[in-house]
C-alpha cells in the first residue's frame, strides 16, 4: 500500500466494497473514542472526587481540561491533517487518545489525571477532524451522502451509549474504566486504519507548499498558542475565583490580555486561522453568538444534571446515565428531519423556538429534588429538553453552511465547533461560581440542590438570549444549503465538524 499522501480524489471508495466499508469502521471508531471522552466522565466525577477526596474544582477541571485543549487545538489539528496526510494525522491522534486515556484510568493522583485530560483533547483535535474529512475526500460522490449518514448515525449511538456504559463502569468495576474503556476502539481502529484507509491530503496545503515550503504555509501556530492560553487563563481564573486570591486575578488580566493578542495575529497573519474576514456576513456571525449561548447553557446544564441526579435524586451513576438516553434518542430520530423542515421554511422559527422549548425544560427539571419520580418530574423535563434541541440542533448547522460560500463551509464548521466546545467549557467554569455553590458542595445534598435551583434558570436565560438573537439576527428565507452531508447533525455535545479543505467536492 502506498504510504505516501496523494492529492484528494486519487483513490474513490465505494461503499459496497471491502475496503469502503473497513475505512468507514475506522472513522467510527475514531470519532466514536472521542466521543466516549465526552460522554462517560460526568457520570463518574462524584466518584472520583470520593477516591481522592477532591473539592469541585478538582471535578472542573476533570472536564475542562479536556475540552480545552479539544476546543484550542481542533482547527490546527484539521490543518495539520490536510498537509501531513490526514490517515497519518488520524492514526496519529488516536494512538496519543489511547495513551492519554491509559494515563487518565492508572492516575494515582488529581494532578496526574487533569493532566491526562489535557493529554485526551490534544490526541481528539488531531483525529476528529481527520474523522469525516477521510470519508469526505475517499469516498465516491454518489456514495459520500450515505457514509457521511452512517458515520453520524453510528457515532450518535455511540454518544447515546456513553453515559450508560460509563455508569455501568463506575458502579461495576470502578469509574477508572471509564476511561479505559476508550482503548478498546482505539486498539481496533488503528490497524484497521494502517491497513484500510487511503492517505490524501488537501489540493491548497499542496499549492501553498510549493510556493512558501511545508514549514510555513497553512499553519497559524502563534494563533493557535494563543487562543488556547487565553481559554486556559480565563477558564482559571473562573475555576479558582472563589479562593485562588491574587493569582486568579492575574490569570484573568492575562486571559484578556492573551484573547486581544489572538484577535491582533488573526487581524494581520497571511494564513490566520480564524480569518476576520468571514465574519462580514451577518448571518454567519449571528449563528456563532447563538451557537455560544446554546451551547454555553446546555453544557452547563449537562455537566450539573449529572450529579444532581447522583447526589441530590439519589441515582446510581448507572442510573443516571440511562436517565439521559431519552434526551439523545429524540435527537437521533428526528435531528434529520428537522434539518430538512429548516431548508424549507427558513431559520429564524426553529432557531428561536428551539432554545425556548430547551430552556423550559431546564426549568422543569427544578421538579427533580429529593425523592423525585423519574417518570412524573424527571422524564417530562429531558422530553422537552430533547425536543428543544431537535429543533435547534439541525437547522443551526444547516443554517450555518447555508451563510457562508461553499469554499469556506469546512473553516466556518471548524469555527463553530471550536465555540461550541470553549461555550460549554466556560459554563462548566463560570457556573459553580455564579451560583455560590462550594468546593464541598458535592458531598452534601442539601447545599448542591440549592445551588442546582440557581443554576437552572442561569443555564435558561443563556437559552433565552439565544433565542432573542435569532429573532432579530436572521432572515426567515428558506436555506439554499450545499450539498447534503448526511445525518451530521445528529450530535448532543457539539456541532459536526466539516473537512476545511474538501472544496472543489462541494460543487461537483
Amino acid at each position: 500500500m502506498n504510504q505516501t499522501p496523494t492529492p484528494e480524489g486519487t483513490t474513490v471508495l465505494r461503499i459496497a466494497t471491502a475496503r469502503g466499508r473497513w475505512t468507514l469502521l475506522a472513522t467510527v471508531l475514531g470519532s466514536g473514542v472521542v466521543l466516549l471522552g465526552s460522554t462517560v466522565t460526568n457520570v463518574a466525577l462524584p466518584h472520583i472526587g470520593e477516591d481522592f477526596d477532591a473539592d469541585l474544582a478538582v471535578l472542573q477541571w476533570t472536564v475542562n481540561a479536556y475540552m480545552l485543549t479539544l476546543a484550542g487545538l481542533i482547527l490546527l489539528g484539521g490543518s495539520l491533517g490536510d498537509r501531513f496526510g490526514r490517515r497519518r494525522v488520524f492514526v496519529l491522534g488516536t494512538v496519543w487518545f489511547a495513551v492519554a486515556s491509559l494515563l487518565c484510568g492508572l492516575a494515582p493522583d488529581t494532578n496526574t489525571l487533569i493532566a491526562a485530560r489535557a493529554l485526551q483533547g490534544v490526541g481528539g483535535a488531531l483525529l476528529t477532524p481527520g474523522s469525516l474529512a477521510i470519508i469526505e475526500s475517499s469516498f465516491h460522490p454518489d456514495d459520500r451522502p450515505r457514509a457521511i449518514g452512517l458515520w453520524s448515525g453510528f457515532g450518535g449511538i455511540g454518544a447515546a451509549l456513553g453515559p450508560f456504559l460509563g455508569g455501568w463502569l463506575v458502579d461495576g468495576p470502578g469509574w477508572r474504566w471509564t476511561f479505559l474503556l476508550s482503548i478498546v476502539p482505539a486498539l481496533v481502529c488503528v490497524p484497521v486504519a494502517l491497513r484500510h484507509v487511503p492517505e490524501s491530503v488537501g489540493a491548497p496545503h499542496q499549492e501553498a507548499a510549493r510556493a512558501a515550503g511545508w514549514w510555513r504555509a497553512g499553519f497559524d501556530i502563534p494563533g493557535a498558542v494563543l487562543g488556547a492560553l487565553a481559554l486556559a487563563l480565563v477558564t482559571y481564573a473562573l475555576t479558582e475565583a472563589r479562593d485562588g486570591g491574587p493569582v486568579a486575578s492575574v490569570a484573568a488580566v492575562g486571559g484578556v490580555l492573551a484573547g486581544a493578542a489572538f484577535l491582533r495575529v488573526e487581524l494581520h497573519s497571511d494564513d490566520p486561522m480564524m480569518p476576520p474576514t468571514i465574519f462580514a456576513s451577518r448571518q454567519f456571525t449571528a449563528i456563532n453568538v447563538i451557537t455560544l449561548c446554546v451551547y454555553a447553557g446546555t453544557g452547563g446544564f449537562f455537566f450539573l444534571t449529572a450529579l444532581h441526579l447522583q447526589i441530590v435524586v439519589g441515582y446510581s451513576a448507572l442510573a443516571a446515565g440511562a436517565a439521559m438516553l431519552p434526551n439523545t434518542v429524540l435527537m437521533l430520530l428526528f435531528s434529520a428531519h428537522a434539518g430538512m423542515l429548516a431548508q424549507r421554511l427558513g431559520p429564524r422559527v426553529p432557531l428561536t423556538v428551539g432554545p425556548l422549548v430547551c430552556g423550559a425544560g431546564m426549568v422543569m427539571m427544578l421538579r427533580a429534588g429529593p425523592g423525585a419520580s423519574y417518570v412524573y418530574d424527571i422524564l417530562p423535563a429531558l422530553l422537552v429538553m430533547g425536543s428543544g434541541m431537535v429543533i435547534l440542533v439541525a437547522p443551526l448547522t444547516v443554517t450555518l453552511l447555508a451563510s457562508v460560500d461553499a469554499s469556506n463551509a469546512g473553516l466556518a464548521s471548524g469555527i463553530n465547533n471550536a465555540a461550541a466546545r470553549a461555550a460549554g467549557l466556560v459554563a462548566v467554569a463560570a457556573l459553580p461560581l455564579l451560583v455560590g455553590m462550594g468546593p464541598e458542595a458535592y458531598r452534601s445534598d442539601a447545599a448542591f440542590d440549592a445551588a442546582f435551583t440557581r443554576a437552572m434558570p442561569l443555564c435558561a436565560a443563556l437559552l433565552a438570549v439565544g433565542a432573542a438573537v435569532s429573532f432579530g439576527a436572521l432572515r426567515q428565507t428558506a436555506t439554499a444549503p450545499h450539498p447534503p452531508h448526511g445525518r451530521t447533525h445528529g450530535w448532543l455535545t457539539e456541532p459536526p465538524l466539516v473537512s476545511r479543505f474538501i472544496r472543489h467536492q462541494a460543487v461537483e
